[in-house]
């Protein structure tokens, strides 16, 4: 899969390549005195793009979508599971001591809390200052010289006033003003701005911005600019990449991505997907926004966890007598909580009575994506059995200007959903 990308000279400044971000989840104690892991969260899973130098990139998502392991990543702030990072043509991935030091000298980030990144004991000139003392930059009052200089450049002005202050004396965007002054002190290539200005006033977030794109100029800076917030991401970006769930799902222009979106996550007009975002230690078989998508079909991946999320989505919306009779002929529910393409459901009664019920809801509702997941449903005297069509792996894929991966756009999973159509069943044993 070859990710898309902007024209650049000379080839991209960064290059993402199957990147994996995982986190071990730790179970029981007996499992953690025995070194046994209950699993891993996949905070950025399979993630290739290319940065040019010089462009500004927005990784914008949901919360849980990963993008601040992304950028953490790219740092070496946090370790990655797999897949590669070149910077200015150099592996960089799993770097430590000396060169990572060195390689943090080129790339720099500018957190989302401003309040939280200064620390209260030291003065804004300490702060600033403190990059150029840990690489042996400069020190004195070289060093001081410089410090100032970098205030009066984000607009911390006279300098002067601003040294000898205590972060409790600022602002919040005084504050995240010396963040960014301390992040380009050392003059990198590569600044990561997590939500920069998420926590600050609407009064001068377009400031910040501005500013942002001022120091871009003056300081040849390419910018990983994070966000949720896409109306930001629109003004700041020269394209965005759209996360979910550790995947990218959509990148490109930014004014294609807001023209004419193609994944159906930014494509639902004004309304939000149904449910919530799945937990990434257990995320969806196939396609992860298949259970929130109204346009799923057969390739998607539906399994047994659908199946669960729809009677209950449906059994919250009914009378309690109406509930009482269709959970009756349910036996052990648990056995739904399962991701798997087949599962047998006990019932209290007889099967039959199990797949009345489903065929029900079916026909009550037959536009609801996940039935056309459904590859069988058969009865025998106790059970239902229910079984899913394979899931496809989506691909990022070309569409227009953008790269989208969903079905939909491609044609060797529209033509295997078009083979399996015809293929569905509903017997009893």
């Amino acid at each position: 899969m070859k990710p898309e990308q902007a024209e650049s000279n000379g080839g991209p400044l960064v290059a993402v390549r199957d990147l994996k971000t995982y986190y071990s989840i730790r179970g029981n104690f007996g499992s953690r005195l025995l070194g046994r892991e209950a699993g891993s969260v996949r905070a950025v899973d399979d993630v290739s793009f290319d940065l040019n130098h010089g462009e500004v990139l927005g990784v914008v998502g949901e919360s849980g979508s990963g993008k601040t392991t992304l950028g953490r990543t790219l740092l070496g702030l946090v370790k990655a599971t797999s897949g590669s990072i070149l910077f200015e043509g150099r592996d960089v991935t799993g770097l430590g001591g000396n060169e990572l030091r060195e390689h943090r000298r080129r790339m720099q980030i500018v957190f989302q809390d401003p309040h939280a990144s200064l620390n209260p004991a030291m003065t804004i000139g300490q702060s600033v200052e403190h990059p150029l003392t840990i690489h042996g930059v400069a020190k004195g009052a070289v060093a001081r010289a410089r410090v100032a200089d970098v205030l009066e450049r984000v607009g911390l002005a006279p300098a002067d006033q601003f040294l000898d202050k205590y972060p409790s004396d600022l602002s919040g965007g005084q504050k995240q003003r010396a963040v960014i002054a301390r992040a380009i002190i050392l003059n990198p290539v590569l600044l990561v701005a997590d939500e920069p200005v998420s926590m600050l006033d609407m009064s001068v977030r377009a400031k910040i911005l501005e500013l942002m794109l001022a120091l871009k100029d003056d300081f040849d800076l390419t910018y990983l600019y994070i966000t949720h917030d896409l109306a930001t991401a629109k003004f700041f970006c020269d394209r965005i990449a759209i996360m979910y769930l550790g995947r990218i799902v959509e990148i490109g222009p930014s004014e294609a991505i807001y023209a004419d979106p193609k994944h159906p996550l930014r494509a639902i007009p004004r309304n939000l997907p149904r449910g919530e975002v799945p937990d990434a230690a257990r995320p969806p078989l196939g396609c992860s926004f298949h259970p929130r998508c109204p346009k799923a079909f057969e390739v998607c991946g539906w399994e047994a966890r659908d199946l669960r999320d729809l009677l209950e989505r449906r059994w919250s919306q009914m009378k309690p007598e109406e509930y009482e009779a269709e959970r009756a002929t349910v036996g052990e529910f648990e056995a739904l909580d399962r991701d798997v393409q087949t599962v047998r459901i006990p019932t209290r009664g007889r099967g039959e009575d199990l797949l009345a019920v489903l065929e029900k809801i079916r026909q009550e509702d037959p536009d609801e994506p996940f039935w056309s997941g459904v590859k069988s449903m058969t009865a025998d005297e106790k059970n239902v059995e229910v079984e899913w069509w394979e899931p496809v792996e989506p691909r990022l894929l070309p569409s227009g200007d953008v790269h989208v991966e969903c079905h939909l756009y491609d044609e060797e999973a529209v033509a295997e959903a078009e083979r399996r159509r015809a293929g569905a069943t509903v017997s009893l044993a």
